[in-house]
């Protein structure tokens, strides 16, 4: 684990930060850091947008009193005080909580690998310049396409944990991002994207260029589709827009114990297709979630929470697993120093022992991306989207694509027949392959 100098100066900063919540009254107290740089490259059309360099730091403290907690944060180090009587006399503002056990306990954790890219913290801006560039010309080089918009983004940053319960971890991590959107026009006009994510540099984004090139060439002269009932082929980015939309936050304790979860006292009940596994892995090799640590300190681990179609748990933080009095699984995630920690999913892996090629055997629709799935109702699974870059498919044809095309379903019904591909891809926190599912189409 690689702590920078501004990073000893944070944690120091964090140990003056903690002293100073118990002096001011709480029984507990945690503090969470952040220190980081992120390089930015926007794209507008065939030209450089804007460039940017940034630089951000700063502590997030969570004082415990009478099982309450309460919560302040800055990027000042001269507010410390401040920060530790806000957070004290708000969780006294607050008011007992019967249900809170305590921060969690130190234990020995296990760091994953390929999370942190020592080129790619150094990278400087002209060399993410010289990488979107490369985004316009990979985009260029398909007849009939012009870039729309893209970026590139470089990020390097050290997170740690503090608590009064002997915790104290420390990782340094990087992140890479490039995306395209491109158009084309014939007699019609059609538009197609692409994007990139890892925990390592890659110099050239010529190759998701030309995908978002290619994708709005071939979506040029769309057909009507087909109402009716049908195979869908959803491909990687769409499964994770649907999943994120109607079904995640039923896999999280806080909505099974709020009764926002329809999986709520289903455990050990099939409820996906019998080759269906879903697991979540805070350890995943280069995951985009990966960390040796969650947002509570708590180690990272391997959760199975489908297994042959069977429920077999949920994820779970340090409050969420008191409540139920099990072991937190490491799901405690946080957007940053300046938010609370919650429960959520990290690299969410969709897998089955029976994939196959699933293109090569469906008559049906093909799909890569959708419009709308936040809309869906996570509770109920019930969801209505519109299909982005859609094509009409059958065995040994060639795509037909297909102009505007609306899919609605329940999420809960569609992972009982749920089919699974061969590819695997990561899309942020989820990996997944392309599924087959059936489900109701709307054509126009």
């Amino acid at each position: 684990m690689r702590i920078s100098g501004t990073s000893d100066s944070l944690i120091e900063s964090a140990h003056r930060l903690l002293s100073l919540a118990l002096k001011e009254g709480a029984a507990e107290a945690e503090v969470y850091g952040m220190v980081g740089r992120s390089v930015d490259v926007d794209l507008r059309r065939e030209y450089v947008e804007m460039a940017s360099e940034s630089y951000h730091c700063g502590l997030g403290l969570r004082a415990v009193v009478d099982g309450a907690v309460g919560f302040s944060s800055s990027s000042d180090m001269a507010q410390l005080k401040f920060v530790a009587m806000s957070a004290v006399r708000s969780a006294r503002a607050r008011g007992r909580d019967d249900t809170w056990i305590a921060l969690p306990q130190p234990e020995r954790v296990t760091e994953p690998e390929g999370i942190y890219d020592r080129r790619l913290d150094k990278i400087s801006p002209e060399e993410c310049i010289d990488i979107a560039h490369s985004l316009l010309a990979g985009c260029n080089e398909v007849d009939g396409a012009e870039p729309v918009s893209g970026g590139v983004a470089c990020v390097s940053g050290t997170g740690f944990v503090l608590n009064s319960q002997g915790i104290e971890l420390v990782e340094t991590s990087t992140l890479m991002q490039a995306s395209m959107e491109a158009i084309a026009r014939r007699e019609d006009v059609a538009t197609g994207s692409e994007f990139f994510n890892s925990r390592h540099l890659e110099l050239s984004m010529k190759s998701v260029g030309r995908l978002a090139g290619e994708m709005a060439r071939a979506s040029l002269g769309g057909a009507t589709g087909e109402g009716g009932r049908f195979d869908v082929l959803l491909r990687p980015l769409a499964v994770a827009e649907l999943l994120e939309g109607a079904f995640l936050t039923s896999l999280e304790a806080d909505s099974v114990q709020k009764g926002r979860s329809s999986l709520r006292g289903r455990l050990g009940e099939m409820i996906a297709s019998e080759d269906l596994m879903i697991v979540d892995d805070g350890l995943l090799p280069g995951g985009i979630d990966s960390s040796a640590f969650d947002g509570e300190g708590v180690p990272s681990q391997r959760t199975v929470l489908v297994e042959r179609g069977i429920l077999k748990g949920f994820l779970y933080d340090n409050y969420t697993a008191g409540k139920d009095g099990v072991r937190s699984t490491g799901n405690s995630v946080r957007s940053g120093y300046s938010d609370l920690p919650r429960v959520g999913s990290r690299n969410l892996i969709i897998d089955s022992p029976s994939a196959y090629d699933l293109q090569a055997e469906t008559e049906g629709y093909l799909v890569h991306g959708l419009i709308g799935a936040h809309t869906a109702n996570p509770i109920s699974g019930d969801f209505s989207v519109e299909a982005r870059n859609a094509f009409r498919i059958s065995p040994g044809g060639e795509a037909q694509p297909i102009r505007s095309l609306m899919l609605a379903g329940n999420i809960f019904e569609i992972l009982k027949t749920i089919e699974v591909g061969t590819d695997r891809r990561s899309i942020g926190p989820i990996v997944t392959p392309t599924l087959k599912v059936k489900m109701m189409v709307v054509g126009s």
